[in-house]
Parts: C-alpha cells; structure tokens; sequence
C-alpha cells in the first residue's frame, strides 16, 4: 500500500552545446519570472535579500533551451552542484532526455558513470515541466545533485508525484489555468564528496505554492529528507509547513526563506492508496 501524505498550505557555466545552455546572469531578478511576486528564496549566507553574497562562487543561470528561458537555477562552483532551482509550474507533457556538454567547473556525466550508489537526481523534475522542450531543459547538470539512488526513486519520487498531483487539481489561477511554483534545494555536505570533487549534498528541501482560484485562497507546502537510502519501499517523506521549513534550515545569524511565506496558511489533506 503506497500511503501518499500532503498538505495543503499554506552557475559560471556556460555548456558549450548548440540547443541548451546555462545562461549566467548577473543576478537573480534577471531571471525572475520562474519565482513568485519575482523573489527568490533568502538563503542564509549566500542569497539574502536578493543579493548573492559571494558572486565569484554563486552564479544565477537562466536555464535557456532552444532560444527560450525555462527555469532557473543558482549554482555553487565550488562545491559543483546546484544550491535551488525553481519553475513556474503549468502542467506537463512528454519528455525526453537532452545530451549535454560540460566545462570544468560543472558536474560531468563521467562522474556518474558505473556508480551505484547515487543517481543523478533532479532538483526540478522533468516532469514539472511544461512540454517536451521544457523537460529536455532539466536535464542539464547545472540541475542535478547526486542523490542516494533509493532515495532518489523511492520516497523523494513519491513525494514529487504526490505534489505535481496536487498542483494540477488545486492550483488554478484566475483564468483557470494551471499555475504553481516550486523551488527545490540541496543542502550541501561539509566533506562528503563524489570523485573528490562533487559535494554530495547532505539533505534535500523541495517547496511549492500557488493560489488556487475554486477555493479563494493561496496553497503551500514543504518537504525535505536526509540523502541517505531509504530503508524500506513504503517510506515516505512527511508533508511539512513552509513555517517547519523556514525554521529547519534557518540559522542563528539569518532565517531562510523560501516562495509565498506571507501568503499561506495551513489546511491539511491525507490521500491513501
């Protein structure tokens, strides 16, 4: 029995490929049109208020697929992975997987190959994506972290069903077209690497919100596990507030932020299967 539980609440890389690239930008309002009311999340000690503390580290890319921007994504060169990336949600579609070119201080499939202990896991899911076009855009290693492979396709698959499923039937806006958005983030590691060079990060976070027309009001919630295996088949992640969130992986110098926190509110919904 597959136990879904939601709530209702509320990179200086450029891949030298013809179709797909990683456009740096100078910052995060320049690719604001993938991040509610046009704000990014407030990560402590590298985005707050808007601002990239450390520029020569972390690099705002528009991820641009075929002339057009798709989603967008700030990336840590130093530590070689994503550290969110987010997305307008409008539904889905087909999808396929895109062939990528890499530089030096990007994650290289190389390093994935013959290792299976960690897939290379998605931060925005193709299947968040809009079309086929916007899911190829995913597959950019500017998106991916290595993910603990059971992790990846176990409890973390779920959930990302479990909220894709809620956007499309709740998440309608004024025109009653679909519309959400989620940002998706990795917690980097202090030491744990892959092939001595890709920080495997330590946990997980995923968030979405949207307003939802048929009910007058705004939807949100959170999740977030360790990036450790799954230890059974029924596992599963906790459905979570924005507030837990917030409070999970703020600091003692700085409170994290992420999507519509003024906005939401809870409401709670159990689905079983």
């Amino acid at each position: 029995m597959t136990r879904c539980y939601l709530v209702i609440t509320a990179l200086l890389l450029l891949s030298v490929i013809p179709t797909a690239v990683t456009e740096v930008v100078k910052s995060m309002s320049d690719c604001d049109q993938f991040l509610l009311d046009g704000a990014p999340p407030h990560v402590p000690g590298v985005l707050e208020d808007g601002k990239i503390l450390d520029q020569n580290r972390y690099k705002p890319i528009c991820q641009t697929y075929m002339n057009k921007r798709r989603f967008v994504t700030l990336y840590d060169i130093k530590n070689r992975i994503p550290v969110f990336s987010a997305i307008k949600y409008r539904g889905q579609h087909d999808s396929r997987r895109p062939q990528n070119s890499i530089n030096k201080h990007q994650a290289g499939k190389m390093d994935y190959r013959n290792n299976r202990t960690f897939d290379r896991g998605h931060l925005l899911p193709s299947a968040y994506a809009f079309n086929k076009t916007d899911k190829i855009s995913t597959f950019t290693l500017t998106n991916i972290v290595p993910q603990a492979a059971t992790f990846n396709q176990g409890s973390w698959n779920k959930m990302e069903k479990c909220i894709k499923c809620v956007m499309d039937k709740y998440c309608k806006n004024n025109n009653n077209n679909t519309e959400g958005f989620v940002v998706t983030g990795a917690l980097p590691s202090s030491n744990n690497t892959l092939n001595n060079k890709i920080n495997i990060p330590s946990m997980l976070w995923s968030a979405f919100c949207c307003y939802s027309s048929n009910m007058n009001m705004w939807l949100a919630s959170a999740h977030w596990g360790t990036n450790v295996p799954d230890e059974s088949e029924t596992e599963y992640l906790q459905t979570k507030t924005l507030s837990e969130l917030h409070h999970e992986l703020s600091t003692a110098d700085s409170e994290f932020k992420v999507v519509c926190y003024n906005k939401c509110f809870a409401l709670s919904l159990i689905k079983r299967k």
